[in-house]
């Protein structure tokens, strides 16, 4: 069950993290799924998505999903990211990430993103494996 709504995660990311990426379509049960509109600043020569992009919308998917499932926790911090480059990411098409939890403990949140573009959303562009740390609860 999630504790936060779609509306509640975008305003409490406004006040506590205003420079990420992407929108949130939708948070459910242990998961989180993020649009990012692709811009000049997402680019690298080709047109593709550059790799930082990806690897920070990544991120940002996996924060979203546990904040989905924790409430709003601004230090909930990734201690460990692994990407995975399958394919290019074509510069004119939006990416959408599908953010998997799949272990929420007391103190480490274990997880999984798959990114696609939307030119083709049966073919992952990257995959990604993130922990994330979370703070003692008084």
């Amino acid at each position: 069950m999630t504790v936060m709504t779609v509306e509640q995660i975008e305003h409490f990311l406004d006040e506590v993290f205003p420079q990420r990426m992407g929108t949130i379509e939708s948070v459910g049960e242990m998961s989180a799924t993020m649009r990012l509109t692709i811009g000049n600043e997402h680019l690298r020569p080709g047109p593709r998505v550059s790799g930082p992009t990806m690897m920070g919308f990544a991120d940002v998917a996996m924060y979203v999903a546990i904040l989905a499932q924790i409430g709003p926790e601004p230090m909930a911090v990734t201690s460990d990211l692994n990407c995975h480059f399958l394919r290019a990411a074509s510069g004119d098409h939006d990416i959408i990430a599908h953010a998997k939890l799949i272990k929420l403990g007391r103190r480490l949140a274990v997880g999984e993103v798959q990114i696609v573009s939307t030119a083709d959303e049966t073919k992952p562009v990257i995959h990604v494996t993130a922990s994330y740390v979370l703070p003692d609860k008084p």
